[in-house]
C-alpha cells in the first residue's frame, strides 16, 4: 500500500494575503483577547448598574481602568514570568 503524500499532512503556509494568515498572526490573537476582556467588562459593568451599558461605554472605561494591568499580566505570561496579583507585596 502507497504511503499517503506528504503534502496531505503538511499543508502549504497560508499565503500572506489569506485569511488563514491574518486569523493566525499574533496580533489579531491579542485582539480577540483583548474583545473578549472587554465584553466581559461590558457584561459585569451592564449587571452591576442594571442596564446595557454598550459596547463603546464598556471599551473606553476598561482601556481607563484595566488596559495597562492587563496587557502587563498578559506579556508575563506569554512570556512565562510569574504574574502578581494586585495584593502581592514586593520584597
Amino acid at each position: 500500500m502507497p504511503s499517503p503524500s506528504p503534502a496531505k499532512h503538511f499543508p502549504k503556509p497560508a499565503a500572506p494575503g489569506s485569511k488563514d494568515f491574518v486569523k493566525n498572526s499574533s496580533l489579531y490573537q491579542e485582539f480577540l483577547a483583548e474583545r473578549d476582556e472587554i465584553l466581559k467588562h461590558k457584561w459585569l459593568e451592564s449587571e452591576r448598574l442594571g442596564y446595557d451599558i454598550g459596547f463603546e461605554r464598556a471599551l473606553l472605561d476598561w482601556i481607563r481602568k484595566h488596559r495597562d494591568g492587563w496587557r502587563a499580566n498578559r506579556r508575563a505570561q506569554l512570556a512565562g514570568t510569574p504574574v502578581r496579583s494586585a495584593g502581592d507585596k514586593q520584597k
